[in-house]
């Protein structure tokens, strides 16, 4: 099991770095000047030049490189010279050092994203911290509902298998998986916050945290999560209920299933005791990846809700090329797609000892 964990971190690694390296390229290939972005079009060239140098815009392509996976990893080089500003870390991050060789420092630090052109320096990973949880929240939330209404649409579909209502939950399915995130939060958004307002008293947009009337603080605006939650569910539903659906049909048929039916125990009986726990299997695989994927799906059902989470930050910064905080988002995004599915791999090595090997 130490050796499958070993390979599945390895793979994690090689996976990141790979990430890393296509988002460095793809945004120093983009035509314009960072520094020029940092200070906007009237700074003099005076200045230019000094953000330049500050930052290491002056320096080759491959040295920027390997700099900015300087910046990334836990362990990294400190240089000690004065006037080298691109490996220096007053300022930027906290380190701790291990050990010096000639004018460099070999330290132990965390991960620095750079900071934001537009924010006034402030670092991406504050952004990210404070963006963040609000997107988790609205995953954990829409993938709850895609869970819970999943399976149960799944189990009335095989009660009334064949039937006007199995083929309705089937028809909704299929259009559910068919039909654009964007266009269901613009759509939910319209009937339930605006034409139906006066009996839902949902809002259009809006976040977790609302400013009181006074502008004194904040309190939590539950209400707004539901409609963007459900819009950001639509998806997962319609594939956990048809994998729900099917999964059971299978289990049913089973010699254990007509062992319970020659008992003469009921159908619902018969689901709930005896086929419901060994039809969820699929189900979890299928939430395990979803949930890695709405941290990224996420990004056009908060801009158009207006929920103040990472997807909605990104899409800000593309407006205003704000590529520190784009690269930071998208590499935290990748690394926690890579973690929810080395998780996954793990549980399946454990359970099944043949999948190690």
């Amino acid at each position: 099991m130490g050796r499958y964990v070993l390979q599945k971190l390895g793979y994690a690694l090689f996976t990141l770095f790979g990430v890393v390296t296509v988002i460095f390229l793809l945004f120093t290939i983009l035509p314009g000047d960072p520094a020029r972005m940092m200070l906007g079009q009237n700074e003099s060239a005076q200045q230019i030049a000094v953000v330049k140098k500050k930052y290491g815009f002056d320096q080759p392509v491959p040295l920027q490189y390997l700099q900015y996976l300087n910046d990334l990893s836990p362990i990294s080089l400190h240089s000690l010279e004065p006037e080298d500003y691109s490996f220096r870390s007053e300022g930027k991050y906290q380190a701790i050092s291990l050990f010096s060789i000639a004018h460099t420092e070999v330290v132990v630090k965390v991960p620095y994203l750079r900071e934001s052109f537009q924010k006034n320096g402030k670092k991406v990973s504050a952004v990210i911290a404070e963006t963040l949880p609000n997107t988790v929240i609205l995953a954990v939330s829409a993938i709850t509902i895609a869970m819970l209404l999943g399976v149960i649409l799944g189990i009335i579909s095989v009660i009334f298998k064949d039937g006007w209502v199995d083929k309705f939950i089937q028809l909704v399915s299929t259009l559910g998986m068919s039909v654009p995130s964007f266009f269901s939060a613009i759509l939910f958004a319209w009937i339930f916050g605006f034409v139906l307002h006066e009996y839902t008293h949902l809002n259009m947009t809006g976040s977790l945290y609302a400013v009181d009337d006074f502008g004194e603080g904040t309190y939590i605006q539950w209400k707004n999560l539901i409609l963007p939650a459900i819009v950001l569910g639509i998806r997962p539903l319609a594939v956990v209920s048809q994998l729900m659906r099917n999964s059971l049909l299978e289990v049913l048929n089973q010699d254990y299933i007509r062992t319970a039916k020659a008992k003469g125990l009921s159908f619902t009986t018969i689901i709930r005791r005896h086929a419901l726990k060994n039809s969820l299997n699929p189900v979890v695989t299928a939430i395990s990846g979803w949930f890695a994927s709405m941290l990224a799906g996420a990004v056009f059902v908060e801009y158009i809700f207006g929920w103040n989470g990472l997807g909605k930050e990104i899409v800000d910064a593309l407006n205003t090329l704000d590529l520190p905080i784009i690269m930071g988002a998208v590499i935290v995004i990748a690394t926690l797609f890579i973690l929810i599915n080395i998780f996954v791999d793990l549980i399946y090595g454990w359970l099944d000892p043949k999948i190690r090997t």
